[in-house]
């Protein structure tokens, strides 16, 4: 999302960021009128919405992704699925916590396409540096965090297990690979971390000195190596190859789903109640394709513009510059809306999450609850021990 790997230095004298667009707009007003592109417009009409939109997506997703912490680290909520869930869920809150300044300042409070000393500051243009660095980092973090869920839901519908040990070790095995993502994440951006930097400028009218972002010089003739190297690196790494591995395992996981389904109905001969579980089945399996669906259409076209950015010749001007401030949003709808997924998909999640937040209806204590809730669910698992999948897939998992 929200992750910005280069920025673009415009003769206006404003200032584009990559991933993460700061006023995007500004480079297309010099650009607009050569290419008279239909995006230009566009863009630049949404613009004037785009910082009150992001900051009203991104509380929403700080407060409904703390909500997901809180439900998933409860002691009966604990496997390794939503582990990953959990940090997926750290990640996402500081990727918009950072927004949410950024796009006050250069969206809202300066909403003009022009550069000045005050919203081109050398204090608000760090903090846009540090912005985009941090963005580029939790977003590659949910992107490949995202990829390690598919496979352990993959895993574990594959090879479900109830023995202790097993439970152990998987999830050792989950926070060690988070702990990796996180770190390999920030280690393979440091190339990008070190191409951000600013450049002091002096108007020699007005004798006003702002700040801008090095121009890099995307998609011209005379792009620096580094700079490609730099953009390749980040649109396999961060875009194009999580997408792969999702589609592969994501696709195996609902093929997995529906064999397992086929194979309960030949066997056992379902009743009534069990044409009632398998219905509630095939909807976690129609969510399933949903959020794979959603990853995709977030990520793909990003990876595939980013691509394109690095080699056709001025593409990032016409198309993926004004294309920016969608991406952006696009991008943080996504990382805002896995609490409404995670209570549509799963009864549990919402039956803890209405255990913990809806105290009016239930005078037990928290902790009661939690452990009343655990021995309920125990008693129901209990009544489906033949059936380890269909317990598998009622988790948020």
């Amino acid at each position: 999302m929200v992750a910005s790997l280069n920025h673009y230095d415009r003769d206006l004298s404003c200032s584009e960021t990559w991933f993460s667009s700061a006023n995007t707009y500004c480079g297309m007003a010099a650009n607009q009128s050569v290419t008279g592109d239909h995006l230009f417009t566009f863009a630049k009409s949404y613009a004037s919405f785009h910082g009150y939109i992001s900051i009203c997506v991104c509380v929403f997703g700080i407060i409904t992704n703390i909500f997901n912490i809180i439900v998933l680290t409860r002691r009966h909520m604990s496997t390794p699925v939503n582990i990953i869930l959990s940090w997926l869920a750290v990640s996402d809150i500081i990727t918009m916590m950072s927004y949410v300044p950024f796009s006050m300042h250069f969206y809202c409070m300066y909403p003009d396409v022009n550069k000045t000393p005050d919203k081109n500051s050398k204090s608000w243009m760090t903090y846009m540096t540090f912005h985009i660095n941090l963005a580029a980092t939790t977003h590659t973090v949910s992107i490949w965090l995202c990829v390690l869920l598919a496979i352990v839901r993959f895993v574990h519908i594959r090879s479900p297990t109830k023995a202790f040990a097993t439970r152990r070790r998987r999830m050792t095995q989950s926070k060690v690979l988070i702990l990796l993502i996180y770190v390999w994440s920030a280690i393979s951006l440091i190339p990008n971390y070190m191409s951000n930097e600013l450049q002091e400028n002096l108007n020699p009218e007005s004798n006003e000195t702002t700040y801008v972002l090095r121009d890099l010089r995307l998609g011209k003739n005379d792009t620096d190596a580094l700079v490609l190297v730099n953009v390749w690196m980040y649109a396999v790494t961060a875009k194009l190859v999580p997408c792969l591995l999702m589609s592969i395992f994501g696709s195996l996981l609902i093929y997995n789903i529906h064999v397992k389904i086929r194979h309960r109905r030949k066997v056992l001969k379902i009743s009534g109640a069990n044409s009632m579980r398998l219905t509630e089945h095939s909807r976690t399996t129609k969510m399933l394709v949903s959020v794979i669906l959603l990853f995709l259409v977030t990520e793909l076209p990003q990876g595939v513009l980013i691509v394109c950015s690095a080699t056709v010749k001025d593409f990032f001007d016409t198309v993926y510059l004004p294309l920016g401030d969608v991406m952006d949003i696009v991008a943080l709808i996504n990382n805002a809306v896995n609490f409404i997924l995670y209570c549509t998909m799963s009864t549990k999640f919402r039956e803890t999450f209405v255990h913990l937040f809806c105290a009016c209806h239930f005078p037990h204590s928290n902790e009661s609850i939690g452990y009343t809730l655990t021995d309920r669910l125990a008693k129901l698992d209990s009544h489906s021990n033949n059936n380890e999948h269909q317990n598998h897939i009622n988790h948020v998992v």
